[in-house]
């Protein structure tokens, strides 16, 4: 059986209150052994903790601010959220951080502060980063050109770029791209970009679940079983078995999230 690791799923959600066992075992069945859970917010620490409880081995906990999350109260979350980071190794990653500004561009000033401030969470501890940019390019570039001497490692998590996007963002040696369900759409234009710029050492697989589920689910609830399909998408795109792409996108979360590897 093939060995995966969901990098990006958020179980925790209210979208899976009825069925998360389920979900989970499904997953296991299809071959997905370890999912890794992006925190959201102060609020979503307790749902996390709790299902990384339930299914220890198999899932596993990050901490951090979305960038959509961050309010007028950020700096009260951020210090909660540091104060569990600095009393639990069990965190695996920052995450998920970083800068959107496709429905809000109100709050950017906020939102820079609070990936700098996390940033340097992830410097201290030696944590990898797990990054969400939209509608930020140059901005995410800029931090994170800044940042280059802090040897930080990580994800850039749900990557649905150009080729260009892709090689500048590999520059940074430590880093991986998330590649989800979007790689399976008819119309994405992301097939190429990997194909041009990015070599598969360089990929970690990821469902975002509960979102942007792959054909030939799409429109329906994500869930990490269905990361399969990416994996026979991305097989497909540079000519290796799913087995190949197993083994090598496996290895590469093994080397971000060093605390999965048991």
């Amino acid at each position: 059986m093939i060995n995966l690791v969901d990098t990006h799923t958020h179980l925790f959600v209210e979208e899976f209150n009825e069925d998360s066992d389920a979900a989970v075992r499904r997953a296991i069945e299809s071959g997905v052994h370890r999912m890794c859970l992006p925190c959201i917010d102060a609020s979503s620490v307790g749902l996390i903790k709790n299902m990384c409880t339930r299914y220890p081995g198999v899932c596993f906990p990050m901490i951090g601010l979305h960038p959509t999350e961050v309010g007028d109260d950020y700096l009260y979350q951020l210090e909660q959220m540091h104060s569990l980071l600095s009393s639990d190794p069990a965190y695996i990653a920052i995450g998920e951080v970083g800068i959107d500004l496709y429905w809000d561009t109100s709050r950017r000033e906020w939102q820079l502060d609070a990936f700098e401030r996390q940033i340097c969470w992830a410097r201290d501890t030696h944590l990898p980063l797990v990054i969400h940019s939209r509608n930020a390019f140059d901005e995410l570039y800029s931090i994170m050109d800044a940042h280059r001497s802090d040897s930080l490692t990580g994800i850039f998590h749900c990557f649905s770029g150009t080729a260009d996007e892709a090689r500048s963002l590999l520059n940074f040696d430590g880093f991986m791209l998330g590649i989800g369900g979007v790689l399976t759409y008819k119309k994405s234009t992301l097939p190429k970009a990997l194909i041009e710029a990015v070599p598969l050492e360089r990929i970690v697989l990821e469902t975002d679940s509960p979102y942007l589920a792959p054909v030939p689910h799409r429109g329906k609830r994500n869930e990490s079983a269905f990361i399969t399909h990416t994996a026979k998408t991305l097989a497909d795109i540079y000519g290796v078995s799913v087995e190949q792409v197993a083994k090598i996108t496996t290895a590469n979360a093994e080397k971000i999230f060093t605390k999965i590897v048991s």
